[in-house]
């Protein structure tokens, strides 16, 4: 049996800069396992490209989930990357960190060191940001690009409208004032996506001491007695055991995370012994507490052109591609989500409730078209989008078989509380209140979907039901916390009633933060990965 000082279990985005920061010294050796293959492709790390990979299964997990009673029995479709980089390497790139008091409140539930003054050190730690502010890290593994400089002109439209509604404006949503509304960074470096995988995990694989296997499917965590010794795993239809000789690090994200640690033992007893799983440790909030964000869109024509006008017609297309290729700029080399905001939905809320999204493109995601490829409607159009910030209602997800590549039942429970629900009504009449007001009201000539004959509360909540999705920031199936009955890990994010067991990922989120998720988990990570060296130091 092969041995390492750490096997780390998933190559995304937490795992990446786990089996960086864990070899850095050039003496600890690191093994990291990925269910998926390699992130080098053109349609990876071109950053306009995630819409190719959005239905990839040779790259995505693809996950569905349950029914959704809130929405009308709907499944709700969640990609996952299934690929070096993890989610990373298939998302939007966008770059937001929360609210202060995001961590502030994880501090406040029982986790000393995770406030806001304890994880902003981390936050800069990875970055490297395109200028200098007293917010942000010059130098880091992982670029953060200001796109003031590229963005669509109409994304200023937007924000002169929300000003006029009396919304502040802001430059940083990561910085000083981090509510208003503005433009968002995201994670480029020179045009190409600046993943975890580009940023922490390919220059350390130039260490001896780190190993990445990928096409490894991890089946279960193996134990002496109550000490995670190592783990199982699949690869090329052989079935290979390592050893871990400090540490087993499980980093698969909200999903796999939780669904391996039932499959080794550790969750409810019942429902593992239903699959025929010998328990190992009575732990009920294994994947309990999922959270997530629900968004809807508003889809509106419009008189001047938008990013359709380039994207759409095959010239506009090769004329893009030619540009990307001769300098790394244009629209293929950014986010369709190019401005946005956090705002509150009433002066008398205490915190931002409502997260904004500006797109200057529009796209009809249909079941057939959308499972090929993301496509911008021939005519000029935007869209206009919001999520509740912090949402309320609580999902989980459960074992389906004790095969581990057998997709697990989840069921995010969307819009289970009246807060939630509160807070889609305010935020669907934000939207028309923006689109109402000028200069975007003059470049509008029709509100297309859902169109102006949907209205009052009653019949805009019946459309969110009806249309509302994802927006892919699945967090919290394995809870940090200090009671053991109600949470997964502790606050260094050991998992309560083992030895030699880690979560360091999205999962251990106490509660989903404000804002896109990816750069939240980078800094649990860099913290993560700080905790494992400190502890490491003690035990010498």
């Amino acid at each position: 049996m092969d041995e390492y000082d750490y096997v780390i279990v998933g190559a995304g985005t937490a795992g990446c800069v786990l089996a960086n920061r864990l070899t850095e010294d050039g003496k600890t050796t690191v093994l990291l396992l990925e269910a998926g293959g390699s992130d080098l492709s053109i349609w990876i790390q071109m950053p306009i490209g995630y819409g190719r990979t959005f239905f990839d299964r040779r790259i995505n997990w693809m996950y569905d989930t349950e029914p959704v009673e809130a929405l009308g029995g709907r499944r709700s479709y969640w990609p996952r990357g299934k690929v070096v980089g993890g989610s990373g390497s298939i998302n939007a790139m966008v770059y937001v960190r929360g609210q202060p008091h995001d961590f502030d409140d994880w501090k406040a539930a029982g986790n000393p060191g995770w406030g806001w003054d304890d994880v902003l050190p981390f936050f800069k730690k990875s970055e490297d940001f395109d200028w200098h502010s007293a917010y942000h890290g010059r130098g880091g593994p992982q670029h953060v690009t200001d796109i003031s400089p590229h963005v669509h002109p109409i994304c200023h439209s937007f924000i002169e409208s929300a000003e006029s509604l009396g919304f502040a404006a802001t430059s940083d949503f990561n910085g000083g004032q981090p509510d208003g509304v503005g433009l968002y960074q995201i994670n480029t470096r020179g045009g190409w996506r600046a993943s975890t995988a580009n940023a922490f995990l390919h220059p350390a694989l130039k260490r001896k001491t780190l190993k990445l296997e990928t096409k490894a499917l991890v089946s279960r965590v193996l134990f002496e007695g109550r000490r995670a010794t190592g783990v199982e795993y699949t690869r090329r239809g052989a079935t290979h055991r390592v050893k871990a000789r400090r540490e087993v690090i499980l980093s698969g994200g909200a999903i796999n995370s939780p669904q391996l640690l039932m499959l080794s033992g550790i969750g409810d007893p019942a429902q593992l012994k239903a699959m025929g799983i010998e328990p190992l440790v009575d732990a009920r909030a294994v994947g309990r507490n999922l959270q997530d964000h629900l968004a809807v869109s508003y889809f509106y024509k419009a008189r001047t052109a938008t990013l359709n006008d380039i994207l759409y017609p095959a010239l506009g297309k090769a004329m893009a591609g030619m540009r990307y290729l001769f300098d790394r700029a244009g629209p293929l080399s950014m986010s369709v989500n190019q401005s946005g905001g956090f705002v509150r939905s009433d002066p008398a809320q205490p915190h931002v409730d409502l997260q904004l999204y500006f797109s200057p493109v529009s796209y009809t995601k249909t079941p057939l078209a959308a499972r090929k490829l993301l496509n911008p409607d021939p005519f000029s159009a935007f869209l206009l989008s919001h999520n509740p910030c912090r949402p309320t209602s609580r999902g989980h997800l459960a074992l389906a078989s004790p095969d581990p590549s057998v997709h697990p039942l989840i069921q995010p429970n969307y819009l289970s509380s009246a807060h939630d629900i509160e807070t889609v009504l305010a935020g669907n009449r934000l939207l028309r209140r923006i689109a109402g007001a000028r200069p975007l009201a003059d470049i509008i000539l029709e509100e297309i979907i859902p169109g102006l004959a949907v209205d009052g509360d009653e019949a805009l909540l019946d459309d969110f039901r009806q249309r509302a999705d994802t927006v892919y920031h699945p967090t919290s199936t394995c809870i940090m916390g200090s009671h053991a009955a109600q949470s997964v890990v502790d606050h260094r994010l050991r998992v309560h009633g083992v030895d030699g067991l880690r979560v360091i990922d999205a999962s251990i989120f106490p509660n989903i933060t404000s804002g896109n998720t990816n750069a939240p988990t980078v800094m649990v990570a860099e913290k993560g990965a700080s905790m494992i060296v400190e502890d490491a130091r003690q035990m010498a």
